[in-house]
Parts: structure tokens; C-alpha cells; sequence
């Protein structure tokens, strides 16, 4: 049985990944923020911690991780000539700083273990421009240069990867998925005509965090229906 620390465990993808974790008998410590937890969380076997109450919290946490997982993200799309300064620099705040804040504070706690592996998460709108899309692909621009520089100083003992999706269905996603006429004009944009789901997001997740891809490091690995390198 592993450890693992997942920060955005009670909606999206973070969730399908704590409950894929849980749900192959793992040790899963999860956080939530603005999402409280359900429920039906509360009966699966994983440890849910309130971020808000961050040094708690981090007590929490046992002396090794075999992997750290950060989803929290946004999606704010609009002209380059309307976003402020400041926009950019709370998706930096949240997206970056949050990430290398948190990593900063753990990294003993991975490098404890054998082999430990960190999953980051890009977007499809880093290697592929699209309108509107300057403050999101900004940071998590900058999440993927980070994934590259940690994986090189890290190596051999920790992991470093991260995912690039494209639109999934989540919360974040209400605003572009909120009628059927969007639902369809976004999956058809796709070459495989649908919206991503946190399951096909969170599978690859499990896969980096697993010994079966122990050859694996320093990738932004793209999960976006095809729109990123495909044209039908």
C-alpha cells in the first residue's frame, strides 16, 4: 500500500482519482477548499483534509509519500486587451506558487520514499493556441516548465510529469458546457466528437503514479481527443 497526497480531492478530477486510488486499496490523502465533502466520499477509505486549515493539515500527512497530485486550476477565457495585471497574477498564485509552495513543504516526505512520482496538470492550450486563452495558458505555461527543471533535479529517485487536457467535464468547464448547443459545438471540435470526463483524465493520473510508468519523467503528456494534433 502506497501514499499518496492529492491537493483538489472532492470534485473533478481530483475526485475520480481519489476514488480510483482508494478504490485499488492505496492510502490516499486528499484536500478540499471550496468543495465540501459529500456523503458518499466520507464511506470511501481516504483521509480528507481541510487546506484551509494548511498546517493541520500537513501535520496530517504521513512521514513518506509515494506521490503528490495538484488539480486546483481555473479556466478564464477572454480577449488579451481585457485582462488585467492582476488576473494573470492570481492564476500564477493559484496554479504555480500554490503548487511549488505545497511541493517545497512535502518534497522530504517523497524523498523518503523509494520512489516517489508528482503529477502536475497543463492544458491543450499551452502547445496549441487558441483565442482568448492567454491568462490560462500563461500559467500553466509555466507549470510545464516546471514540470521539465523538477524532473531533471530530481531524477532518479522522484518522478516529475504532467497532463494537458483538453476541456473536461467539470465544474470549471460549467461556463463553456452550461447548454446543449455549447455541449455539442465543443465535442464536435474534437475529432473524437466528445467532451473529455475526469475518468479519461484521472486514469492517466493513476498510471503516472504507478510503477508502470517508472521510465517515465519530465513528459506533458496530452489527453485531448485528438484536437491538438488531429484535422478530419
Amino acid at each position: 500500500m502506497k501514499n499518496y497526497f492529492i491537493v483538489g480531492g472532492s470534485s473533478g478530477i481530483g475526485k475520480a482519482l481519489s476514488h480510483m486510488l482508494a478504490g485499488a486499496g492505496q492510502q490516499v490523502y486528499a484536500t478540499y477548499c471550496n468543495n465540501p465533502v459529500q456523503e458518499e466520499d466520507e464511506s470511501i477509505s481516504y483521509h480528507f483534509l481541510d487546506v484551509e486549515d494548511k498546517n493541520t493539515a500537513l501535520d496530517y500527512l504521513p512521514k513518506q509519500l509515494d506521490g503528490f497530485v495538484y488539480c486546483p486550476g481555473s479556466i478564464n477565457l477572454a480577449p488579451f486587451a481585457r485582462i488585467k495585471p492582476e488576473d494573470f497574477a492570481s492564476d500564477f498564485q493559484l496554479q504555480v506558487l500554490g503548487a511549488i509552495t505545497l511541493l517545497q513543504t512535502i518534497l522530504p516526505k517523497l524523498k523518503a520514499a523509494d520512489q516517489a512520482s508528482i503529477v502536475f496538470f497543463s492544458t491543450v492550450a499551452v502547445q496549441t493556441g487558441f483565442n482568448y486563452h492567454t491568462q490560462v495558458a500563461a500559467s500553466k505555461g509555466a507549470i510545464e516548465g516546471l514540470t521539465r527543471s523538477l524532473a531533471a533535479e530530481l531524477a532518479p529517485h522522484i518522478r516529475v510529469n504532467a497532463i494537458a487536457p483538453s476541456i473536461t467535464e467539470t465544474a470549471l468547464a460549467t461556463k463553456l458546457l452550461n447548454s446543449e448547443e455549447k455541449r455539442k459545438a465543443n465535442a464536435q471540435r474534437h475529432p473524437l466528437r466528445r467532451i473529455g470526463n475526469t475518468e479519461d483524465i484521472a486514469a492517466m493520473a493513476a498510471f503516472l503514479l504507478s510503477e508502470k510508468a517508472s521510465w517515465m519523467t519530465g513528459q506533458i503528456i496530452t489527453i485531448d481527443g485528438g484536437i491538438s494534433s488531429l484535422k478530419i
